[in-house]
């Protein structure tokens, strides 16, 4: 959900009714959510929304606002900085060199598969 216009012409906004029900304008990007948790790149930098039974309930990429409806517990604002920290996390190092193996092994696989074939065509040749 980026928005392709620029985003300085967006307003921030929070609307929440009963703990039940949010309402946010100035979303620029939602980052990743659940059942459990939202986050989303907003105008005023990161916003954390945690609860329980969280639901996308409205999402308007044009005018960048978004309706959660479950039981908010917490809405937080991060630094700046932490999509670095996501980036930089343990899990998506340990990934990125899992993906370097698996593709080491992969080409690897394929050559000895390659080398198979071109040995049987070879050995049922001569007999």
């Amino acid at each position: 959900m980026d928005k392709i216009d620029g985003t300085s012409t967006y307003n921030h906004t929070i609307t929440l009714i009963e703990r039940k029900s949010l309402m946010t304008s100035g979303v620029k990007k939602i980052e990743n959510f659940d059942d459990t948790q939202f986050l989303m790149d907003t105008v005023m930098g990161f916003m954390l929304v945690k609860g329980e039974d969280l639901e996308l309930i409205k999402l308007d990429t044009i005018q960048g606002n978004v309706s959660i409806k479950g039981k908010i517990n917490s809405i937080n604002y991060l630094e700046d900085d932490i999509k670095k920290e996501k980036e930089n996390s343990l899990f998506n190092r340990l990934f990125k060199w899992y993906r370097y193996i698996y593709n080491y092994i992969h080409l690897y696989l394929l050559l000895f598969m390659e080398l198979l074939f071109l040995f049987y065509l070879t050995s049922s040749i001569v007999i």
